[in-house]
């Protein structure tokens, strides 16, 4: 399928690895221009070239903080005018409700409700003076079912949706369509970290915390970074015009739901 973006420009944020650089892959392959960011530099660098060398697009790199004012300054001042937004960030830490105060709650907000907004409050009225845009903000299958060891998680993601909700039907009537898509447990460095905690509290080896989780989702494994990013090239796209302020899952089917 064409998905007609050829030639657009998109700012991917955590794009070195993980879903952030499946979504990268996926826009270049669509023939979309980047602008990458990510924290390290070494490993940003290198998913560029990997990128400019597999896809022939040209992919600009801002190694900063975007959940940090200033990293947020330099990665915008980088992207200058852009038709597509993905909004990422990691994860704040597992834990149990009686383990954060209100200092981990800031963070979390700042990290995964706050600064996507503050994105989207940038980015998004060029997209609408220009009359076309795509906004795809990467937050958690938590949202539809809470996750009870991702309450910091839970709570800043699910703000962010709220937002969306009400401010994707304020701009579609410009030409730009906002979107949640929201992932359950793929195979990257977070779903590690995950199967790592989980096996050093009990006792067993990670291959064994990933087997049990794995055993918990429908299709009996974990996404891929590509399925991923395949679906977010998707909601980037000119097909997407009609999909307005959805919360897309990808999660295998592990989230028992109806609606």
């Amino acid at each position: 399928m064409d998905l007609g973006i050829r030639g657009k420009r998109a700012l991917v944020c955590a794009a070195s690895k993980g879903l952030g650089r499946g979504c990268a892959e996926a826009l270049a392959e669509a023939g979309v221009d980047l602008v990458i960011n990510a924290r390290g530099a070494e490993a940003l660098e290198a998913a560029a070239r990997a990128i400019e060398a597999a896809h022939g697009v040209k992919v600009t790199t801002v190694a900063a903080d975007i959940t940090s004012e200033a990293g947020r300054a330099d990665v915008l001042a980088a992207a200058g005018d852009v038709d597509i937004l993905v909004t990422n960030a990691g994860g704040p830490p597992p834990g149990i409700w009686t383990d954060w105060d209100r200092e981990d709650f800031l963070r979390a907000f700042d990290a995964n409700m706050l600064t996507p907004i503050a994105l989207m409050q940038a980015l998004v009225p060029g997209m609408i003076a220009r009359g076309w845009g795509r906004v795809v903000n990467i937050t958690s299958q938590s949202v539809k079912a809470p996750i009870p060891a991702l309450g910091l998680s839970n709570t800043a993601r699910t703000g962010l949706t709220g937002f969306v909700a009400g401010m994707a039907r304020q701009v579609a009537g410009k030409g730009v369509i906002v979107n949640n898509l929201l992932p359950g447990i793929h195979d990257t460095d977070r779903a590690t970290a995950l199967d790592g905690g989980v096996a050093e509290r009990e006792g067993i080896d990670p291959s064994e915390a990933r087997s049990r989780r794995e055993a918990t989702i429908p299709v009996g494994r974990y996404g891929t970074p590509a399925e991923f990013g395949a679906m977010c090239a998707f909601l980037s796209s000119q097909h997407a015009g009609y999909m307005i302020g959805q919360n897309v899952l990808l999660d295998g089917g592990a989230t028992n739901a109806t609606f």
